[in-house]
Parts: C-alpha cells; structure tokens; sequence
C-alpha cells in the first residue's frame, strides 16, 4: 500500500505539508453564484482543495415518512424524512465542471464524494484526481469496490465505524485494486464534542494499517484539528460557509472565512514547531549559552586562599570552568589575588 496519496502534483501523507480540504457540503445554498463566491473564500482562506458532493436525493433514499425515514434523536435536522432533507442539500450536478474550473485557477484541487455508482462515474468523466468516501458509506462495499476500481486515490472517513467495519472496509478497497488510501479520524456527529473526539486513534489508524491518517472535523473551532496535526494528521477536512447565519441544513457547524484562515495559520506554525528530531544546538541557541551558569569567583581572594563555597559559586553567566568541576577545586588554592566577577579558570588554582 502506497504511504503517501498523490492528489495532482501534491503528495500528501507524513512528512508533507498538512492537506487542508474545505468541505461545501450543502453550503451552495442551490445558488451557482453564492457558491462561486464560497469557492473564492475557500482560496483566500488558504485551502488547498474544495471538496463538494455528488447525489440527488433518490440515489440516496426513497420519499417515504414512515418511522424508518424520519429524522428524529436530537440532531439538526429532526422532523425532516431523509429523502426531504437530501433534496435540500443537494448541489446540482451539472455545475461540477464549473466549478472544478474556479477552484482549479485559483490553485486548489476540486474533488467530490459520490454516493453510488452512477456519480462515480460522472466524476470519473469530470476526472476528479481523488475519490472521497463519506463516513455513512463505508458500509457499503460494493460502493467501495467501484471506487477502487478506478484507480484513483481513495480518502475514506471512518465515523460511526468499529475497528471491524474498517478492516472490511479496507481489505474490499484493497482486493479491488485499491492502492492510494488514507484514512481520516471522524466522529459523526453535528457539531462534535472536543471529549467525543478520541484523537490518540489518529496514531493507531497509521500503525494498524499503514495509510495515512488525517481527521474529518466536526468541532468548533480550530483547536481540534491543531492538536491532530501534533498527533500526526497529514490531512485535514472542515465544513466551510460564507456565515454561519445563513440558512442551510450544514451552516451552522461550518467554519466561516476567518476562522479557516485563522486555522491554516495555526496548523502552518503547528508543522514548523513540531520539525524533526533533533538534539543539535540551533543558531539562536548558541547565542544564549554564554549566560549559562558557570564557576566564578564571588568574594575578593588573595593568594593562597583556599577555595570555599562562600568564595567560588556556580551562577550566571557562562565564561568559567564548568559546573561539574566545583567539587574537584574545593580546598584548593589561589594562586593569585582574585576580586568577585572573575571567571574561574585552572590557572587560578596551584596544583
């Protein structure tokens, strides 16, 4: 299996630049122009790719109300049928290519996550660089399989998943030819609570099946995906809007202009922080080692004198013998008339 994904001319797994993917989701408001301008913010912002998704609501449900298909358990869309609800978030799929196009000339990847085989294969004719495999879907193997069946790199959201449903989830994309997968550490639920978030997992995903691992973020805020990029996420996806006040099934736990950017700050400042491993002395170091301690004279000593704590102390700055020397020149002897301020050396005392 592929360590790293390539996505266009970028490579994206350990060692690269954290991937930051802004999600559309049903932020497109059913307006071309509104979403034209969403892409431009994702940009400004800083994203390095747009991520919408490919369904209508009948690839998805069936309009029915009765208690299997109604929204209900204290989430944001209780009341609606699914079939309802699909149908209002929704993007229509003839703007893909348009949109692909805007994204594209403004430096970022485009790509989508298709619900069923026939979106598959209309992004496959849009040929999209990377296929998005939603939490909810990563049950459905033979989804699975017509996705690797393409070739392209495969990134899969794992909420609501077990440890079990994962391994089948990637041993179908694997047997289906399957190369280029990450995985991304998810908790299904809107918005998500930071203690719900397990992010430790993010480590064991990578260990366990030697992909790279990313995070899927449903959290407020930014903090989150900063410390899954401590912990080693090479990927990182959000819900991007306009304004969380406007209306729209997604909005309200999407991240708003300012506070992406705000977030691609701090992941940036997290990766040069976090460097490599290193016990070198840096530059800037250097410079401050003459104000570790050292061994000095104290008290005005004459010739002779013998060396006491009172009169030879280890302090600030540096410039005297070491510190692991204090021991060995105690009750020795000056050789010379020495004021406080003066730099031990081996000089200073007789044999």
């Amino acid at each position: 299996m592929a360590t790293n994904l390539k996505i266009g001319d970028r490579l994206v797994g350990p060692g690269h630049s954290t991937y930051l993917v802004a999600e559309l989701s049903a932020n497109h408001n059913g307006d071309f122009d509104h979403t034209v301008k969403t892409i431009r913010a994702m940009g400004e912002a800083g994203a390095d790719a747009v991520k919408i998704q490919t369904y209508t609501a009948d690839t998805l449900t069936i309009p029915c109300d009765n208690e299997h298909f109604k929204i209900g358990g204290g989430t944001l869309w209780d009341g609606k049928t699914l079939h309802e609800l699909y149908q209002e978030a929704a993007m229509p799929w003839e703007w893909t290519g348009d949109l692909k196009q805007v994204a594209n000339e403004l430096g970022m990847d485009f790509f989508s996550t298709p619900f069923d085989e026939t979106a598959v294969d209309f992004l496959e004719d849009h040929e999209l660089p990377v296929h998005k495999v939603a939490s909810f879907e990563l049950v459905d193997l033979p989804l699975l399989r017509c996705i690797a069946q393409t070739g392209k790199p495969i990134i899969a959201s794992t909420g609501m998943a077990t440890l079990e449903e994962i391994e089948e989830a990637v041993q179908t994309i694997r047997d289906a030819g399957g190369e280029q997968l990450a995985l991304l550490k998810c908790t299904s639920a809107y918005p998500a609570a930071p203690e719900e978030m397990d992010l430790r997992t993010i480590t064991d995903i990578a260990t366990r099946f030697d992909v790279p691992v990313g995070l899927s973020d449903h959290t407020m805020g930014y903090t989150v995906p900063v410390a899954a990029v401590a912990l080693g996420a090479c990927l990182v996806e959000k819900h991007f809007t306009l304004s969380r006040s406007e209306p729209g099934p997604d909005s309200t736990f999407s991240m708003e202009p300012d506070e992406f950017r705000a977030m691609v700050e701090a992941i940036r400042m997290t990766e040069k922080a976090l460097g490599r491993v290193n016990y070198e002395v840096s530059p800037k170091e250097a410079k401050s080692r003459v104000f570790r301690r050292s061994l000095f004279v104290v008290k005005d000593v004459k010739a002779g004198d013998c060396v006491t704590p009172e009169n030879v102390r280890s302090i600030r700055p540096g410039g005297g013998l070491h510190t692991r020397h204090l021991e060995e020149v105690m009750n020795r002897n000056f050789k010379a008339d020495l004021p406080p301020g003066t730099p031990l050396s081996w000089e200073h005392l007789a044999e």
